[in-house]
Formats: structure tokens, C-alpha cells, sequence
């Protein structure tokens, strides 16, 4: 059964469709990447499945429940854990504290003070422990962020854009975080811009563009689709009669990533 299962979500601002029959699932144990070029839905869909927006159509399954109707904190305590893309910490508060605030709003409030002391030593980040949230580079900041998270004990997961700010060696081991926490049987389902680490750590792919999956599978599979090549690129991609392959294939990785940034 998989832990995050949604069919048929449709979005509506106006008369345009932010996200159209849009169908997603996350399975224990997994990292699932969410890609697609700016304005595809990404955080629209994020916002449907932990509460904060209402679709006009559509079920949110979590755990084999459906909780299309739930709001943000009866999600949060039924086990779903979310970050955003832009930081929502506390600022004035110590790392620490942003970590047990949320660590007493989850199941095991009791333990609380472990969880956070579990947390601050399992992000290697125990030595800014007193420091304020608003006082860290983007990078660290991040990485709190999934630590609360984290705290409320997720069993879906869904980060936004959670590498931002990171240096090459902070990508490096927020990747083996990720791995790390969809060993504990975490579905992982990752929004991010870094192809290198989408490809690094995803089980499985989904593209979205224009409010609708254009692509699933294995994350090379998906790197060399031409419907996701066309989606970032802007133009339908000519075939390589010479290979068999698409133009520059080897290189769509840096194209994607060059799109998302943009």
C-alpha cells in the first residue's frame, strides 16, 4: 500500500488549471522526485496534499485513509511532514527550539527533548544548537527545516526545494539524509532543482508541467524523455539520427538544471 496516493487532482485559479487529473503516489521506504519547469504546479500540488489549498476535484490518500477533507494539523498529526520553499522557521528561536516546538505537536510529545537532542545529532548540527534560526545561512537554515519536519515522526514527507543555499559539500550529505530516512521506511517525496541530486537519490520521477504528469519512471529514463526534454527546453527536441538518441542527451541533466533556475 503506498504510504501518499492521489488521483485525479484538479486546481483551479480562474479559468486556468493549475493542476489538471493529477495522479502521484510515494511509496514506504522510497525518495520520489516532483520535477518540472517553473510555474509547472509543484507547489500547488504540495499545498492540495498537506491541506492548504481545497481541490475542486480530486482524493488525498495518506496511509490508505483518505484525508482530502482534513485541515493542515490533523495531517501533520495523522503522520505527514512538510517544508516550503520559502524557509518558514522561527527566527527568534534556537535551533534547538525550533525543533522541540514541533517535536511536542507530534505523537511522541512525551519525548519531546529527545527527539530534538535525536535530531540535532542525526543533521550533525548538535553544535548550533543554541544558535538563533534567523542567524544561519540559507544551507543550515534548510536543514532545521527538515529537522522539524522530521520531528513530528512523517511517514510522508514532502520537501520543498530543501537543497537551496547548500554547498556541494552540504548537497553531498543531505543526499545520504534523504537515503537515510527512507531506509526508516519514510516515503520521501522531493521538489528540487538540483538534477544532480534528483537523479542521486530518487527511486522514481514524476514530471509535471502545465498542471499535468507528463512523465514517470526511473530517473534516467525520465532525464531522456523528449516530452521532458520539450518541456524545459520550450521546443520539441529533433531525434539524432546518428544515435538514436536525442540531441545533447548527455547534457539534458545541466539543461534541466539550467531551466529550473532561471
Amino acid at each position: 500500500m503506498s504510504s501518499l496516493a492521489v488521483s485525479g487532482l484538479t486546481v483551479t485559479f480562474g479559468r486556468d488549471r493549475a493542476l489538471d487529473d493529477v495522479a502521484l503516489s510515494a511509496e514506504p521506504g522510497t525518495v520520489t522526485g516532483l520535477i518540472g519547469p517553473n510555474g509547472a504546479g509543484k507547489s500547488t500540488l504540495f499545498d492540495v496534499v498537506s491541506g492548504l489549498r481545497r481541490p475542486v476535484a480530486g482524493r488525498v490518500r495518506l496511509d490508505g485513509h483518505d484525508i482530502t477533507r482534513l485541515g493542515p494539523a490533523r495531517r501533520s498529526r495523522r503522520g505527514l511532514g512538510r517544508t516550503f520553499q520559502r524557509l518558514e522557521l522561527f527566527g527568534r528561536l534556537s535551533v534547538r527550539d525550533n525543533l522541540l516546538v514541533a517535536a511536542e505537536l507530534g505523537p511522541h510529545r512525551a519525548h519531546a527533548a529527545r527527539t530534538a537532542s535525536d535530531l540535532l545529532d542525526r543533521l550533525g548540527i548538535a553544535h548550533l544548537a543554541d544558535h538563533a534560526a534567523d542567524a544561519l545561512p540559507t544551507g543550515l537554515a534548510r536543514l532545521v527545516e527538515v529537522g522539524r519536519a522530521l520531528a513530528v515522526r512523517p511517514t510522508v514527507l514532502l520537501l520543498d526545494e530543501p537543497a537551496a543555499g547548500q554547498d556541494t559539500a552540504e548537497t553531498g550529505r543531505f543526499a545520504a539524509l534523504l537515503r537515510s530516512v527512507a531506509a526508516d521506511g519514510t516515503a520521501v517525496v522531493l521538489v528540487e532543482h538540483d538534477m544532480s541530486l534528483v537523479m542521486a537519490v530518487c527511486d522514481v520521477v514524476h514530471v509535471l508541467d502545465l498542471g499535468r504528469i507528463i512523465a514517470v519512471g526511473p530517473p534516467e529514463a525520465v532525464r531522456h524523455d523528449k516530452a521532458v526534454v520539450a518541456a524545459y527546453l520550450g521546443t520539441p527536441p529533433a531525434p539524432d539520427r546518428t544515435e538514436g538518441r536525442l540531441p545533447d542527451a548527455g547534457r539534458t541533466e545541466g539543461v534541466l538544471q539550467y531551466r529550473e533556475g532561471a
